[in-house]
């Protein structure tokens, strides 16, 4: 008997093995149904299939919200923003605080932001109403000319697991591993304008699709840094980089005194996830002595995390030989670490070379103090020496200072400044990194390193 089969139980049949819609248009098009303005009194309209958001002087930040929360999640859409005195950014997993902001209600959470003016962070991730800025994009320049203004640009945005990624027109730009929020609203931003110039701006947004089945990590360059806010541990990508955790948070593997065999049996704690020199008589060599780590290292890119007491002073060394060395401590290049406020070595030296982030007693850390995060919160510093001795130093993902080891300038530096003594100051070939003990209370965490070849 031949079996006969309905078209409409076919169909049926057929749709119970098919997987959910893959991708979801987050605006028709038309209308701003499923969406809701938060925060500030930005006006949002649909234009040609666009919605267009407009700045209004006096205003706080405006945000045009999903009605929905969303987890795991792949965003892409395309935005236009018409000027270079505007800025906008794209919210994800993001919350409202209704009682925030005087009364007048906050939106907080991560950011894609797109930012037009000259410093070319768009891509980079802030950290809305909360953290300020994660992810800057000083920390993948090569993605800095991908955006166009006055014409639309592709976003894409991942959001899976504890991880956000971004890419500007098929370049990547941002990556930040966090710690907070598996889920909450998207949002578009019309940015807060005070001048009667910047009043009046558009932001355009259309096709803004979103994937939230089946969603899978999309692999960047091994060469783009990861901000990862998880303490001591290393993504899959980061150790397929080439990165290596120099403090496992637990134990002193790796390191040991300057002038010792062994770690300080004094001085120093490295459990419960910090690596932490303690205070002793607020002077350099009276605890426990400078450590450093038992490898050398002449091309790297070091990144670590630090955290100060009122009117601390430490300092990460790099190029250190141990050839220069006097009672606990030793000589190198030194990132300089300290409370630039309370400790009298910030008014120091030349035109404020000791301060905080400074090339210590050569080179002056040029920052702004938003940048700065509070004492008793945690900095993260950061170390790059290419192998042409191009040597750069970051403070909270912000590109402070750059100079050329060895060469005229570099020099000219060390022949007016405290390491005239010593011959070819900071010039070998390699060294040892090094966490000082200048009898203050200091913590590190989260210290990585990777060889540039």
């Amino acid at each position: 008997m031949k079996k006969i089969i309905y078209p409409a139980i076919a169909l049926l049949t057929l749709a119970a093995f098919l997987p959910a819609r893959a991708q979801t248009k987050l605006f028709d098009g038309k209308t701003l149904n499923g969406w809701k303005r938060l925060a500030g009194t930005a006006d949002y309209k649909v234009e040609d299939g666009a919605i267009v958001g407009t700045t209004v002087l006096n205003s706080g930040n405006s945000f045009l919200v999903t009605e929905k929360e969303y987890g795991d999640f792949i965003l892409e859409l395309d935005a236009k923003i018409e000027s270079e005195l505007s800025n906008s950014g794209i919210q994800t997993r993001s919350h409202f605080d209704p009682e925030g902001n005087k009364g007048k209600g906050k939106v907080y959470g991560r950011q894609c932001e797109i930012d037009p003016s000259s410093r070319k962070w768009t891509g980079g991730i802030y950290d809305e109403g909360r953290r300020d800025w994660l992810y800057p994009l000083d920390l993948n320049p090569k993605a800095k000319d991908a955006f166009k203004v006055g014409e639309y640009n592709h976003i894409k945005i991942e959001c899976i697991g504890n991880e956000m990624k971004t890419w500007i027109n098929g370049v990547p730009a941002g990556d930040v591993v966090d710690t907070v929020d598996n889920k909450g609203f998207i949002a578009l931003q019309v940015h807060a304008v005070s001048e009667e110039k910047q009043a009046g701006k558009k932001v355009y947004f259309k096709n803004l699709n979103l994937k939230t089945t089946n969603v899978k990590p999309a692999p960047f360059p091994k060469d783009v840094y990861v901000v990862n806010l998880t303490p001591n541990s290393l993504t899959a990508a980061e150790k397929a980089a080439g990165w290596k955790l120099l403090y496992d948070g637990k134990t002193s593997t790796g390191w040991r005194g300057a002038t010792l065999k062994g770690f300080p049996d004094k001085g120093w704690e490295y459990a419960d996830g910090t690596m932490h020199v303690l205070a002793s008589a607020g002077q350099e060599e009276s605890g426990g002595g400078d450590i450093v780590t038992n490898d050398n290292y002449s091309a790297f890119d070091l990144s670590f995390e630090f955290k100060l007491t009122p009117g601390a002073n430490s300092g990460v060394k790099y190029f250190v030989t141990l050839s220069e060395v006097t009672k606990g401590s030793a000589i190198g290049l030194e990132y300089q670490v300290l409370d630039d406020k309370l400790h009298p070595d910030a008014k120091l030296g030349r035109d404020g070379d000791r301060t905080l982030a400074s090339l210590y007693d050569l080179i002056k850390a040029n920052k702004q103090e938003r940048f700065v995060h509070p004492i008793g919160a945690w900095n993260t510093g950061r170390i790059v020496v290419y192998p042409n001795n191009h040597v750069e130093h970051y403070l909270n993902g912000i590109k402070v200072l750059e100079y050329d080891r060895g060469s005229q300038a570099y020099r000219d530096l060390v022949a007016i400044s405290k390491y005239k003594i010593w011959k070819n100051f900071g010039e070998a070939a390699e060294g040892h990194l090094l966490l000082q003990d200048h009898g203050n209370e200091v913590f590190f965490r989260s210290i990585k390193v990777r060889n540039l070849k």
